[in-house]
């Protein structure tokens, strides 16, 4: 349509007389989708002609459809136009505003113009704004998911999916969707967990947001605690425990574990039974006309109380009261008195010898008991304050008298040195103190080399693959004086030979596998010392012999100060190998663990013998890493050596952690009962140490170890034998309370510390001991161990030495040393080393693991993911919890099943059959 057709139509159209035309239908706002052409329709009457003026100019009248027609009721003229408008149209219009259209309708009367009506190309695009983000709320918390849509005309509608199911914002209140296209849910609850996705939708399309993973989770609540349990002790002092759960609620889906603790002990104190006794014989009765007479008596002297037992007897008495002068059985008193003469003559005689030979045992018995008080243990208290009270340093005088755990007392010295010691009865190991080698039957032999199976497998029967080699230790073989060791009874040799056999090397326990591309695991047997080596680590191809050691003999590294070496001198090798990826040591530790009281550090031995610092725990360092559990050190290295953990206290709190353990066996002199008291570092290896030096010298585990909490406070330690019963069993005086310094019990190497009591019994009939060990630190933490035990071997109750018995699998070869199966471990390495501008990548993956500190470290991996798995594996290598694993994947939410659910498919190959043990 022209200037010109526009400038003529109105001019061509006749203006009368008459009604102004009204608009029975104008033209609407309309979009064209895609290349569709639009229409614009407008109706009016009474109208002669209807034209549209499209942004300013008339639209020619050939492309105009119009229809006439005659309304009904008033008679008047009704006219409808149409006219279509394209996409090519819109286009090409450039104008200040969008394109529109209106229409003009003559009438006799005049004109009337209709509303415009704009005409836009409808549009969506594929891109959202703002998509919405994955949220972790706690349960009843708000959640707010923001959306905006992409841009399109007309604007866009939102509606919002939960797991691909629209949400109905009017069926629930608690949900609302109407605030600017957010998603609000004022309190969350455990249902409202899902992927949430945001839809927007116009004429042209619809557009998907990504979708927004909400995970409600709940923090662990403590339930409330349980009754007091009954005092532990039967009699004495004892303790009660009450304990809670966190299971109101339960902590889910990532929610905090309670804090605080779940057993609360307290100290109790129960009535020990007292067992009853008669009281003394009433006078006799009268004289009965059946010529005896009565006496009674009564359990009151004391009565049997707390259970104890009642008196053993009979409680009344009766004899003939008339020495024979009655007339039994109506006899003559003649005969009665005749009778009575000879049987008196009887009794005088045979008094006579039983009194003879009670003078005769009376007199031998005092002999030996004055002889024993001159020379028993060998030790004459020579100083005075010995006798001024329980806990006092004296001296005393040894008598080489041989090693009487391993001789017959009946064996003649053979030379005596008088010497003085000041100090406890208190020895750092049994085996290296004169006090208990000074015999020269303990002069070490030559170089012996022992091939045993394991240092403590072959003493609980169990074989196993590995060997150990090495020094037997000195002072342990007994040569020389052929005449002295000659004079051992047959038994006692048989069961010296014997504990000698199964005996390991104690100057170093081995173990040594060849490892292949496919990595594996090698274990010293009930030490906690592993080796994890991933992988990859070993080109392919290639075989490497590794072996794993640890160093028993006292350590070439002596901490300086307070310093403490935490735990056992690890070395493995061979030391000019270097792998490719990362390999996992573990070394068990005595500290307990908190970084504002200990300074831990790894040091490394250097080819000259000296030790160098390696990094501090705490340190950021991408050379190595180290992990730091509550009893172990697990380090991610890349050289073999000789490593070894040293304690800095840095506060007066830092904690050592000791196991306490007694052990007991019966002296040559029968009669006698050892006590053996050990406090140890709190490491499976230095456990391991003692049972075997135990069972070298026949000593059998009284009671299950119990832990010490030992304080860097200078305050000594005091171990002590309680509760001795009074009449089966005695102690010397002032030998039942020993005390230890401060310094020999922190600052001393990782021989354990030792203290031996000795007691007695009255009578071989006696074959029970019950007694308490009371060890604490003065000012400090206090452990009870309750001896109930048989002196007997065959009577006695085993007690379990280790929890995790790894003996029989001291190497693993290939998958079976890993809990993670290899499709699962690559699945997971290629899923989290991508990096995800949402953190869902390997730093996600080590926070779910705990593993917080300098990741710095984990960046310059070539796989981070594959070097956090290995960590897991060298943490978890008992456990195997990979439930817990699968539980991290799926909060991180890139993984949406189980690990252990997928590892069931992978398993079924014969190789895999232990990981179902292991909870797969």
């Amino acid at each position: 349509s022209g200037n010109d057709n526009s400038e003529a139509l109105p001019e061509s159209i006749p203006s009368a007389p008459g009604t102004l035309p009204h608009f029975m239908e104008e033209p609407d706002d309309a979009y064209i989708i895609k290349s569709n052409p639009i229409v614009l329709r407008c109706k009016a009457m009474p109208a002669m002609q209807i034209f549209f003026k499209c942004n300013g100019e008339w639209v020619h009248q050939n492309e105009h459809v119009s229809e006439e027609s005659m309304d009904e009721t008033t008679g008047l003229k009704v006219r409808e136009v149409f006219i279509n408008v394209t996409r090519q149209q819109v286009e090409d219009f450039h104008g200040p505003e969008d394109y529109w259209c209106q229409c003009v309708a003559w009438s006799h009367l005049g004109t009337s113009k209709s509303r415009k009506a704009s005409v836009r190309i409808a549009y969506l695009r594929k891109n959202f704004e703002q998509d919405p983000q994955g949220k972790e709320v706690p349960i009843e918390g708000m959640i707010v998911l923001h959306c905006r849509p992409p841009e399109g005309v007309p604007a866009a509608e939102v509606e919002w999916l939960k797991n691909e199911e629209p949400i109905d914002s009017n069926l629930d209140e608690n949900i609302d969707t109407r605030a600017d296209h957010n998603l609000i849910i004022r309190q969350a609850r455990l249902s409202d967990s899902g992927n949430y996705t945001c839809m927007a939708a116009n004429i042209v399309a619809k557009r998907r947001s990504m979708s927004a993973t909400v995970v409600v989770y709940v923090n662990g609540g403590w339930s409330s605690w349980t009754e007091w349990s009954n005092c532990n002790a039967r009699c004495g002092r004892g303790w009660q425990k009450r304990s809670r759960t966190c299971t109101n609620p339960a902590p889910l889906n990532g929610g905090a574990f309670c804090e605080g603790m779940s057993v609360q002990k307290i100290t109790c104190t129960s009535l020990c039974p007292v067992d009853g006794n008669w009281e003394v014989w009433s006078e006799w009765s009268v004289c009965s006309p059946e010529c005896e007479h009565l006496r009674v008596r009564e359990c009151i002297a004391p009565p049997p109380r707390n259970g104890g037992k009642y008196c053993e007897g009979l409680s009344q008495e009766s004899e003939n009261c008339t020495e024979g002068l009655c007339i039994q059985d109506k006899k003559p008193l003649h005969e009665i008195k005749s009778q009575n003469i000879e049987t008196a003559s009887d009794i005088a005689l045979y008094s006579g010898l039983g009194a003879a030979v009670i003078a005769v045992a009376v007199l031998v018995v005092g002999v030996t008991l004055y002889r024993r008080s001159q020379s028993e243990y060998g030790v004459d208290v020579i100083d005075s304050s010995a006798l001024t009270g329980g806990f006092q340093t004296f001296n005393f005088k040894t008598v080489r008298q041989g090693n009487s755990l391993l001789l017959n007392s009946s064996m003649q010295p053979d030379l005596t040195v008088s010497r003085t010691y000041s100090g406890p009865i208190c020895l750092q190991d049994p085996m290296d103190k004169e006090l208990m080698t000074e015999s020269s039957l303990f002069n070490p032999l030559s170089d012996i080399k022992v091939k045993v199976q394991s240092s403590f497998m072959v003493s609980l029967g169990v074989t196993e693959r590995a060997e150990y080699h090495g020094k037997a230790h000195s002072g342990t073989f007994p040569h020389g004086n052929n005449r002295a060791f000659g004079t051992i009874q047959a038994r006692n040799k048989a069961t010296y030979i014997q504990n000698l056999s199964s005996i390991s090397t104690r100057s170093e326990l081995k173990t040594t596998a060849i490892f292949g591309h496919l990595g594996g695991r090698l274990v010293v047997p009930n030490t906690g010392v592993s080796l994890l080596i991933p992988h990859g680590a070993i080109p392919e191809e290639s075989s490497w012999e590794i072996y794993l050691a640890v160093t028993q003999k006292e350590s070439s590294l002596q901490p300086e100060g307070t310093d403490v070496l935490l735990g056992p001198e690890v070395t493995c090798g061979p030391s000019d190998l270097s792998v490719s990826t990362p390999f996992a040591l573990t070394i068990p530790h005595c500290a307990e663990v908190n970084s504002e009281h200990w300074n831990i550090h790894l040091k490394k031995r250097t080819q000259q013998g000296k030790w160098e610092e390696v990094m501090s725990v705490e340190e950021e360092t991408t050379s190595c890493y180290c992990l730091l559990d509550p009893y172990a050190c697990h380090i991610l290295l890349n050289s073999f050596g000789t490593y070894a953990l040293i304690g800095e206290p840095v506060s007066d709190c830092a904690v050592r952690q000791l196991k306490v353990a007694v052990f007991g066996c019966l002296s040559c002199n029968s009669l006698d009962y050892n006590l053996r008291v050990y406090c140890m570092d709190n490491t499976p290896c230095a456990f391991q140490e003692v049972v075997s030096d135990e069972r070298l010298q026949g000593g059998q585990l009284l009671e299950e170890p119990k832990l010490l909490h030992f304080k860097g406070n200078t305050f000594s330690l005091q171990i002590s034998v309680l509760d001795i019963p009074p009449f089966l069993w005695r102690i010397k005086p002032f030998t039942a309370c020993q005390e230890v310094p401060f310094s020999r019990v922190w600052c001393s190497s990782q021989k354990p510390l030792h203290c031996a009591f000795s007691l007695e019994r009255y009578t071989p009939a006696t074959t029970q001991l019950s007694c308490k060990i009371c060890v604490r630190q003065v000012k400090g933490h206090e452990q009870i161990l309750q001896v109930q035990t048989s002196i007997l071997e065959n009577e006695r109750e085993t007690i379990t030495f280790f929890a995790h018995d790894d003996s029989n699998f001291p190497a693993q070869m290939g998958p079976k040393a890993f809990k993670i199966p290899y499709s699962i471990r690559q699945r997971i390495c290629a899923t989290f080393d991508t990096p995800n501008a949402k953190g869902k990548d390997w730093q996600m993956l080590a926070q779910k693991n705990s593993i917080n500190r300098n990741l710095s470290y984990f960046a310059t991996q070539s796989s981070p993911s594959a070097v956090i798995l290995d960590l897991w594996e060298a943490r978890h290598q008992h456990d195997g919890d990979l439930d817990s694993l699968a539980c991290a994947l799926e909060e991180i939410g890139r993984t949406h099943s189980k690990i252990s659910d997928i590892a069931e498919t992978e398993i079924e190959e014969p190789d895999f059959n232990y990981s179902r043990q292991n909870g797969l």
